[in-house]
């Protein structure tokens, strides 16, 4: 491998010359994609146990890879099999105008972990022709391709060619359109031969309205119809994906033996009793545990986790991360979680909906460590867990703003000349300047720590009330708490914000983003599907709407191009806090038909004169809208006995370097897992 190697200096950045930070956070660049390194700062600072307890965690977090390629589409593991093979062995003209399409649709498939995109969910459209898919594939040994026993590689080719290739199959990972069958217009893998009646039908029969404390149905399955009966097929040691959880087992009771403490082990060790008998009352258990390790500088999320890849928003797609507490910046997040009760009283929703006792909330900064599963090679910024309404409520959440990721966002866009493109004016580009890092860092925080463990359903109200509207209403919740409070006198007071006018340019942003220039993510003539978006969209939409008449917020023009104007930033902090007490009024009560309204009436269309115009404006700047990630090395360092010395990490790994090892080294599932 080539490139920059911290492996033998630890983690701190190299310097250049000059003084100057040369850390080289781009990897890669092709279709709308940036991929990005990120460091690991005060990593040699962990003593040898915390660091060989984050190592195996690392491990058994990219143990899980191949679950989530066969969670996002019954084809994705033999597409990504057979691309890799042809990448790496054919021997015709690598030069070719096919031949680079196809690397290029390759890394897509990487970072989609399947063919359809990671964020728009829409298939990649490949560049190379169907022909010299078939002349490459034809063309290497069979013995290196993925083929099923008495499969030839012109039958394999007849399979994927279609999936590939023919925009009418499989269009869409996760459909949300209003009107249609969300099971069978959706391409991944939770569900086979059922329709979305039969799926909502199996899941009500199972559930107790009486049931104060429900595990989450259907999180760990895969809904099938086998000779006319509609079943579960678990994920557990022995059920589906066995091979991959075995090994992610193995990991996890490697860690176990080096916790951090008695808590800590307690954790690993309900994980892996999960993890083999599939029981979701051991998930349970495992995440009240998980809620009570407070005391752990290392921490990580292995397993079923989030819902988004779903359209219905039941069947938790495999993800993991592993981190570690920065512990400096923690003290910001401190505050916040130390006055939670402060801010649920003081929270503009109906009392009935507040929650009369905030329990259990805490929060840090982390330093990620490792990206896995659905965390890889995009990451989130923010995590709150667990999920469960009920364990919430009775024991709190824990929060986590990823510093090291947001730092490396930010160095990768520094000078890119968005906000001289898009921002009204240099008020506004001088406020960002100034304040944007502070205050994006504050919003993840409150969004995190706050948002989503705040408020309350009422008694007998089903958390799936909501059904495919839940995940957009619930970011929406979320992100209004961070937008309400951000702008309140509250966090100058804390010390958190220096001045009021701090919060002014976190507000014009998320309405810049939501009006504008978040369409940079979406294709002409598309409407807007995925939740964060959909959430974004909703907020900023509704408040320009609601504060129409009194011109909070304008789309003005100038040159031919519009620029969001905020008139009246204390007025749209009010917009944010009645839509915040709508938004948790139609969660707390389950209102479905409120939920549709909201979402249909102002997240989901697009004004096509505007998106043309802002797509022509971006593409000038020659950005990426999406990034995503290689993970550093870890390596261990052993004596001439065999004992570990020491773990180091190093950064030289490149982007495709990285995918075609991960294939070699934790590809254990069968092609097709019937």
């Amino acid at each position: 491998m080539t490139g920059l190697c911290l492996a033998s200096c630890g983690t701190k950045p190299q310097t250049a010359a000059d003084g100057t930070d040369a850390f080289n956070y781009v990897v890669d660049q092709f279709a709308d994609v940036q991929i990005l390194r990120y460091r690991v700062p005060d990593f040699e600072t962990l003593s040898l146990q915390q660091k060989l307890l984050v190592y195996y965690l690392n491990q058994a977090a990219v143990e899980g890879r191949d679950i989530l390629y066969d969670q996002n589409g019954k084809h994705n593991l033999c597409i990504r099999r057979t691309l890799e093979a042809v990448y790496e062995n054919y021997e015709g003209d690598r030069s070719s105008a096919d031949f680079k399409a196809l690397e290029t649709y390759l890394k897509q498939v990487w970072m989609g972990n399947g063919i359809h995109h990671h964020y728009s969910m829409d298939k990649f459209v490949p560049a190379f022709s169907q022909a010299f898919f078939a002349e490459a594939v034809q063309g290497i040994d069979p013995a290196k391709l993925p083929l099923a026993e008495g499969e030839t590689a012109e039958a394999l080719v007849q399979k994927l060619t279609p999936v590939i290739f023919d925009p009418a199959v499989m269009p869409k990972r996760v459909n949300q359109a209003a009107g249609q069958d969300l099971i069978a217009t959706s391409a991944c893998n939770y569900y086979e031969g059922v329709t979305q009646r039969e799926v909502e039908q199996f899941y009500n029969k199972m559930k107790d309205p009486a049931d104060a404390t429900p595990v989450p149905y259907g999180l760990n399955s895969k809904l099938v119809k086998r000779n006319g009966q509609v079943q579960e097929r678990t994920y557990k040691v022995g059920g589906l994906y066995s091979p991959a959880i075995e090994r992610i087992v193995g990991w996890l009771e490697k860690a176990s033996t080096v916790a951090e403490n008695d808590q800590q082990r307690k954790v690993i060790d309900t994980l892996i009793d999960y993890y083999r008998t599939g029981n979701l009352e051991t998930y349970n258990e495992y995440s009240i545990e998980w809620v009570k390790d407070l005391a752990s500088q290392v921490d990580f999320v292995n397993g079923f986790t989030e819902t988004y890849g779903d359209p219905l928003g039941l069947k938790g797609s495999w993800e993991s991360i592993v981190n570690f507490k920065n512990v400096e910046a923690t003290k910001r997040t401190e505050i916040i979680s130390s006055n939670a009760q402060w801010f649920e009283n003081h929270s503009p929703v109906a009392p009935e909906f507040r929650k009369e006792e905030v329990k259990g909330v805490s929060a840090k900064v982390i330093t990620a460590a490792m990206l896995g599963g659905d965390c890889y090679p995009s990451t989130p910024i923010g995590i709150n867990l667990p999920n469960s309404n009920w364990i919430r409520h009775d024991y709190g959440s824990k929060s986590v703003t990823i510093e090291n990721i947001t730092e490396a966002y930010n160095q990768a866009a520094a000078g890119s000349g968005f906000n001289e493109e898009f921002m009204w004016s240099n008020t506004e580009r001088q406020r960002s300047k100034q304040y944007a890092t502070l205050t994006d860092n504050l919003h993840t925080d409150l969004h995190e720590c706050l948002g989503h463990g705040s408020g309350k359903l009422l008694p007998g109200v089903d958390p799936d009330a909501l059904k495919a509207y839940g995940s957009t209403i619930e970011e929406a919740r979320a992100d209004l708490f961070g937008l309400y409070f951000v702008g309140d006198p509250k966090l100058v007071e804390l010390g958190l914000l220096p001045d009021m006018e701090a919060y002014k340019a976190q507000y014009y942003q998320y309405i810049m983003n939501g009006l504008m220039t978040q369409l940079t993510r979406i294709q002409p003539g598309k409407d807007i599907e995925e939740s964060h978006m959909r959430n974004r969209q909703l907020i900023a939409a509704w408040a320009y709407e609601h504060g129409k008449a009194d011109k909070v917020i304008e789309l003005a023009e100038r040159d031919g191009k519009h620029y969001v104007v905020v008139n009246d930033y204390e007025r749209l902090r009010d917009l944010f806090g009645q839509l915040l007490a709508e938004i948790q009024r139609v969660k707390s009560t389950g209102d479905w038909q409120g939920a549709h309204d909201l979402v249909e009436t102002y997240a989901v269309k697009v004004d096509p004169a505007l998106h043309t115009e802002v797509l022509a404006r971006y593409e000038k700047l020659h950005l990426t809208p999406y990034k995503g990630f290689v993970n550093p090395v870890y390596s261990l360092m052993k004596d001439d006995q065999g004992n570990v010395t020491d773990v180091t990490v190093s950064y030289d790994e490149d982007y495709v370097t990285q995918h075609l090892r991960y294939s070699k080294e934790f590809s254990t599932l069968p092609t097709y897992n019937e």
